[in-house]
């Protein structure tokens, strides 16, 4: 079995992104983001492009989410991680892990998350759509800009 490690500024990435959740600060997660990066929500069927579309997700959920909590990392190699977390929504308790891609300058290109069990994601999903559902719908139809 042969050891992995993040590179350096992958690692600074993700201190940095700890940060951001225990704050909720959108201002320490937009420089984390490639402009560019992809989110994979386990919500919806396509991925949704762009900084502004991702930005606003991230930041919606961390006000969804309470009891959070990161559990483990997992590193896969100098440009990819999973992060194991818990939550809540509202009566529901999940489980769930963040797959976390950066490009060389260690910036989040790619972001997928899964969660389980479905009860807790319908109401992760329901919460969102309350939220964010039409600002979230045109920056997808924008390419997420």
């Amino acid at each position: 079995m042969s050891s992995h490690t993040l590179s350096d500024a992958a690692r600074r990435t993700v201190d940095a992104w700890h940060r951001f959740v225990a704050t909720g600060d959108g201002t320490i997660l937009s420089p984390l983001l490639a402009k560019d990066v992809l989110f994979r929500s386990p919500v919806v069927h396509s991925p949704i492009p762009g900084r502004r579309a991702t930005l606003l997700v991230l930041t919606t959920v961390t006000t969804i989410f309470e009891e959070f909590q990161y559990h483990r990392e997992f590193v896969a190699g100098p440009s990819d991680a999973g992060l194991e977390f818990s939550a809540k929504v509202g009566p529901w308790q999940l489980k769930g892990i963040d797959l976390i891609a950066f490009n060389d300058a260690g910036e989040i290109r790619e972001f997928e998350v899964l969660i389980r069990p479905m009860k807790a994601l319908q109401a992760l999903g329901e919460a969102m759509t309350a939220r964010i559902g039409p600002q979230l719908a045109a920056l997808k139809a924008a390419g997420g800009a």
